[in-house]
Order: C-alpha cells, then structure tokens, then sequence
C-alpha cells in the first residue's frame, strides 16, 4: 500500500524558514503530479503549489509565489515545498498529495482530484 508521508513542520518566527518533505512510499506508486496544500482552523483547505514529476513550470497560488519553491527528486520519490518570508498567516497543517495527471492551474488547484493524501505536518509561524 503507497503512503505519502510529510515531515519537516515545526515552530518558526515570522521571516524564518522551513522545508518540508513529501516521501511516498510503498511498493508501486502511480503519480503524475504532486501538490501542496494547507489547512488552518476554520478554514478550508487550500491549494499551494504543485509540480509534475515531469520536465515543466510548478504552479503556485499567488499568497506564496515568490515565497515557496516546490520541487522534486524523482529517485527518490520526494517532493519539496521549500518556505521563506514565512508569515504567522502561513500557519496551517499542510498536507501533499498525489494526482493522476496534469492540468490548469484551476485543475491542479481543486483538492477533489487528488487522489491520495499524506497525515499533514503543522506549520506555525509566531510573530
């Protein structure tokens, strides 16, 4: 059974930064594409970046670009989400999770289409 696993959360003051980690593991994994999302309390999860394990530009929502960098490392099955100038209203539990294929902005940002998800590492960010 392929699990994705996150790491990589932790306190950090406001203007730090974090890496996060998204390793999957299990003996077959089928993945196209790879996101990055969060949750806060009360509020719905949202969409941060995602990238393809492919050649190709990653997507961002526009709260982090210029701020977060997602990437990959194929080999070993591990996507990225690198966070700086990180702002207490980054706090949230951020999740990754794997999608069967690529497509708009607006496809990659609808949680709904992922298919498999990670347990989430908390991000906090204190001002």
């Amino acid at each position: 059974q392929v699990q994705l696993v996150e790491s990589g959360g932790g306190l950090v003051q406001a203007g730090g930064s974090l890496r996060l980690s998204c390793a999957a593991s299990g003996r077959t994994f089928s993945s196209y594409a790879m996101g990055w999302f969060r949750q806060a309390p009360e509020k719905e999860r949202e969409f941060v970046a995602a990238i393809r394990w492919t050649a190709g530009s990653p997507y961002y929502a526009d709260s982090v670009k210029g701020r977060f960098t997602i990437s990959r490392d194929n080999a070993k099955n591990t996507v990225y989400l690198q966070m700086n100038s990180l702002k207490p209203e980054d706090t949230a539990v951020y999740y990754c999770a794997s999608h069967r294929r690529w497509g708009t902005i607006a496809t990659m940002m609808a949680a709904h289409e992922y298919d498999l998800w990670g347990q989430g590492t908390q991000v906090t960010v204190s001002s």
